[in-house]
Parts: structure tokens; sequence; C-alpha cells
């Protein structure tokens, strides 16, 4: 079992002509994602990685059957492209973008929960439900990072991303599934909107949280925790340890305003409830190790 996509999962693309969106939908198609269409207006009739190119997602949807889409389109049109995805029904979608306006982001995840469906992103890598499918870019091919197991990951970063899962790897340990959340000022779907599903997975013992200084999503995966909302060991990394106050630190949603979203407020909420935070990537694994004992699980 897998959290959002699974091998089975029918994904469209939109963007799937442009460079980016064909290169990745074929490495998506080698791992195994089930990918059955792709929209670019005015390409309809042509076929981009083996599968057949649409006007719009409508026309995509009336001849194919589609559970989820892919969104490889600049930033300033993210927002009318998901409105064509969940006017045409689809209830997953990525957003690949980075740097939406924040107007339109506002928007989209109002939108999003009017239509009972979850969006993920902007400003991710994906999502990927290990050695099953993929809806983004990884390099998969990579086994010490890109190993299957029974670790969930959620993560604000990219790169980092890459180190901690590296870490959890040589611990000995892999990943179920792994959801770029993005670091975007306003997250489509938020750290805590994903524990429940994790919670629910039978095949993820634990969830590495792989946050950053700024916002609050972290201090809301605390509250789930505390209120039994979440219940399996979680292990957090925060990227953004001594950045000053005011200065925003690679992404566009790390920075610390009004006193809040300090690296210290996130570790103090978490260790509260009973969470382990790592102080280096290379501590994950075994704060992992221990935290899976004293819960007497078993991988």
């Amino acid at each position: 079992m897998s959290i959002i996509l699974e091998d089975s999962t029918r994904v469209l693309v939109q963007g799937i002509t442009g460079k980016e969106g064909r290169f990745w939908t074929e490495h998506m198609i080698e791992y195994g994602t089930n990918v059955v269409a792709g929209v670019t207006p005015g390409r309809e009739g042509q076929y981009a990685a083996g599968v057949p190119v649409y006007h719009t997602v409508r026309r995509a949807v009336n001849d194919i059957e589609i559970d989820a889409s892919l969104l490889f389109v600049p930033p300033r049109f993210a927002k009318d492209a998901l409105w064509e995805a969940l006017d045409a029904g689809i209830k997953k979608v990525v957003i690949l973008s980075d740097g939406i306006p924040l107007h339109d982001s506002l928007q989209m995840r109002k939108a999003a929960h009017s239509s009972g469906a979850m969006v993920i992103g902007g400003n991710t890598s994906g999502i990927i439900s290990m050695g099953h499918a993929m809806m983004g870019f990884f390099p998969f091919w990579l086994d010490r990072v890109y190993k299957p197991g029974r670790i969930g990951v959620m993560t604000r970063s990219g790169s980092l991303t890459n180190e901690i899962t590296a870490e959890i790897v040589r611990s000995g340990f892999g990943v179920s599934s792994l959801i770029g959340i993005g670091g975007d000022p306003v997250p489509l779907t938020r750290f805590a909107e994903v524990l429940p599903l994790f919670e629910e997975d039978n095949q993820t013992d634990a969830v590495v949280m792989i946050g950053e200084l700024g916002g609050t999503m972290e201090e809301e995966v605390a509250e789930a925790i505390e209120n039994k909302m979440f219940t399996k060991p979680l292990v957090a990394f925060f990227g953004g340890r001594t950045a000053p106050k005011g200065k925003k630190m690679g992404h566009a949603g790390a920075i610390i305003t009004a006193g809040k979203g300090t690296v210290k407020d996130k570790i103090d909420a978490l260790n509260t409830v009973g969470a382990y935070v790592a102080e280096r990537p290379r501590n994950v694994g075994s704060l992992l190790k221990s935290l899976l004992a004293t819960n007497r699980i078993k991988i």
C-alpha cells in the first residue's frame, strides 16, 4: 500500500510536450508510473513519451479514465491549469511550479478544499511511492537514496531530501512514500494533512519530516501528535537553524515573521510531544533506530 499514488493510478501530464515535461514523463514511465495521457493546447493528435496528447484536460478525460494530474507549467499559468484539472473532476494534483503568485496560491488552496481534492505543491519535486510510481522529478536510479522500505518521508525541501533519505538507507531502512509538500509560502497541502494518510498506511512504520524555519506547519504536526491524530514514531530535521530573524533562507516560505517560525520553537514543540529532532542529517538513522526500538517495531 502507498499513500496518494500507486502503480495503478492513471496519471495525466499537463505540459507534457515541453522539454522538462517530456523528459521526466519518460522517466516516470520507466519507473512504472501509469501515465495515460498528456495535455498541451494545440498539440492534440500528437504523442509524447508514447502517450496521446490532447488540447484540454476535459477532452482527455472524455477519452481516458484519469485519477491524477501532474503540472509541468510556468507559475503564472498554474492556477488556470489547476482549475482545468479540478473542473474535469480530477482529485489528485501535483504542481511542480516554483514561485506561484501568493494570491493565486490562496485561491488554489481554497478551490482544492471546495472540490475535495488533494493538491500537492507548489515548488516541490513531487511525490514518489518507492519502487512503484512517481509524479515529479526524482533521480530514482540512485539506489543509495531511493530504496523501498517502511519509513514515510514528508518534506519542504528538494536537495536536502536526498541527503536525508540517503541517511535513512545507510542506516538499513528504506522509504515507503515520499511527499514533497513544497517550499512556497502557501503550501496547497500541509504536513498535518498528510499525517493521517501515513497513520493509516500499514506499510509505514515511522515518518521522517524535513522542515525549515518559517511558518507553523511543524508546530501543527506537534499538535496532531498531542491530539493522537498521529501515533507512529516521528523524527524531524530542520534546515535553517542559524538563520537570522527577518531573513529569507532559500525557499520563499522560509522566513521568520512576527516572532514565530523559529527552528527553536519547532524543536521545542516536537520534543514536548515525544518526537525526536536530529541535530544533523547523519543523526536521522540512529534516532529512527532508537524510536523504533522504544516502540518495539521491527523493520
